[in-house]
């Protein structure tokens, strides 16, 4: 999603400028935060330079001790966190508690597991270099920027936060300027339990805030948000090789193969597709079910989706659309795809009413339609009819993107599964691999690259540091030019009997 600011902004007492964060229900002032220049952006990693040794240095056990001390302040602001998400984004309470509770979930495995996946262990020399010892730990970069989104914007930017510091790195976060809050929120309670330094540093403002992240000297950016704005990301930190991962938008699938029990994908489908208002990136956009289950599918998403409301009340369905350009985006996938022949089973463009949208369902759209191909991001569903799930499979992998999919069958689950180009798949589910703090979280194509969550997320934030110790002299010794001619040959001999058959 491309995040652009619809408040304005104004100099403070202090001569700073400063702009607004709303509440997209109501349009009334959550909060009033600095925009940080060039110059704060590079003191605040100069700083971060200080507290990433003194990060680095307390090691695992050290580290862990202190995230799991904020882990637990966390816990204990819940309710506060709670409203806060709320206030900047618009979510239901329900959908920022899901958040939050993934937030816990992740920080605790992160911490736990960073001693085994990146400590120091031994690796077998091979035959060849029998006389060595060998041995690969993973070592923290130093500072790694982060710039996060505003529909996740606790859960997705901690994706990288809680990995590379439970990895040795000091972070400097700059949230998105629709919720600058909750960036403040999670540096202030951390630096509660870590007062020594500000290993999590934010800097507040909108799109030049972040291209200043990208030239400040950081030793790795991670970066969420759209395809283009991800290129723009990349060009930034090219100039000084600073290496990125880009998670990106997806346009992810949903395949209903003919032995699916087709209720439960109704169901799977109508919350992947609607709950945060649609505004996920790995959310279901595109459904593609097999004719023989397909008018029973179609009935029964109808059903469902037709009982949803959105609204600014606590216990509402599902709230408003935090970005309000964004609404401009949802209506014109609507009214492009009933334009082109597709039909409206539930709701349409009377649907649009900013900056709420009410659920609408989509049938037999073209497949060139905007609503089939770009990231719609709103409370819509496309559902569209093919032969078998064979065809599913090859519609899915038509487009570029490749974020997340979900497939749904009895007895064909995993070999669909396999078939699908894309990070993560889940089998008769949605989104289960963002809920598993083991797996990786990440694209391809389109979508992105590198990984967040589980060891992969955690080896993101690292470099591998090899080391290679002679133990004694080997009867065959090639690395040197007293080898002689004899030795080369005794080597290559033994090569051809180790792996020549």
């Amino acid at each position: 999603m491309t995040q652009t600011a619809t408040t304005t902004t104004a100099r403070g007492d202090d001569g700073r400028e400063r702009f607004a964060s709303l509440d997209p229900r109501t349009g009334e002032v959550v909060g009033h935060h600095p925009v940080t220049t060039e110059a704060e952006v590079r003191e605040a990693v100069r700083v971060a330079r200080g507290a990433a040794a003194f990060w680095a240095d307390l090691g695992f056990d050290g580290r862990r001790a202190r995230l799991d001390a904020w882990r637990k302040l966390l816990v204990k602001r819940l309710d506060e966190f709670q409203q806060l998400i709320c206030a900047e984004t618009g979510k239901s309470a329900d959908d920022a508690r899901v958040e939050l509770a993934l937030v816990i979930d992740h920080l605790h495995w992160a911490a736990r597991h960073a001693p085994k996946v990146l400590g120091r262990r031994k690796v077998s020399p091979g035959m060849l270099m029998y006389n060595f010892a060998a041995t690969l730990e993973y070592r923290p970069l130093g500072v790694v920027g982060v710039i996060g989104p505003w529909n996740y914007p606790a859960f997705t930017p901690m994706g990288s936060i809680a990995y590379a510091l439970a990895a040795g790195n000091a972070v400097v976060f700059k949230p998105s300027e629709f919720t600058p809050g909750v960036g403040v929120f999670l540096a202030a309670t951390l630096g509660e339990v870590v007062p020594e330094f500000p290993v999590l540093q934010v800097v507040t403002g909108f799109g030049d805030t972040g291209a200043a992240l990208c030239r400040a000297g950081v030793d790795k950016l991670a970066f969420t948000g759209s395809t283009p704005t991800g290129k723009k990301v990349m060009a930034a930190c090219a100039s000084s090789l600073t290496p990125v991962l880009v998670e990106c938008g997806g346009k992810d699938p949903l395949i209903v193969a003919e032995d699916a029990d087709v209720r439960a994908a109704a169901e799977a489908a109508v919350w992947g597709g609607i709950f945060n208002s649609g505004q996920t990136c790995a959310g279901v956009e595109r459904v593609y079910v097999a004719d023989a289950v397909h008018d029973e599918f179609v009935a029964l998403v109808a059903e469902k989706a037709g009982k949803l409301r959105p609204g600014g009340e606590p216990g509402a369905d599902f709230g408003p659309i935090t970005m309000p350009k964004q609404v401009e985006v949802i209506q014109k996938h609507v009214e492009d795809a009933l334009e082109r022949g597709g039909r409206a089973v539930v709701g349409g463009p009377e649907s649009i009413r900013p900056p709420y949208v009410e659920p609408v369902v989509l049938v037999d759209v073209p497949e060139d339609s905007l609503a089939v191909t770009d990231e719609t991001f709103g409370p819509t569903l496309v559902v569209n009819r093919v032969a078998d799930a064979d065809e599913a499979v090859r519609r899915a992998n038509a487009l570029p993107y490749g974020l997340g999919a979900a497939v749904f069958s009895r007895g064909r689950g995993e070999e669909l599964a396999a078939r699908l180009r894309c990070g993560m798949v889940s089998v008769n589910s949605v989104l289960a691999y963002a809920s598993v703090p083991g797996l990786p979280f990440g694209g391809v194509g389109d979508s992105g690259f590198g990984r967040i969550h589980g060891e992969d997320g955690l080896r993101e934030f690292t470099y591998a540091h090899a080391v290679a110790r002679k133990r004694f002299s080997a009867l065959l010794d090639p690395m040197t030019y007293d080898r002689g001619s004899r030795t080369v040959k005794h080597v290559l001999r033994l090569v051809r009997v180790l792996h020549g058959r």
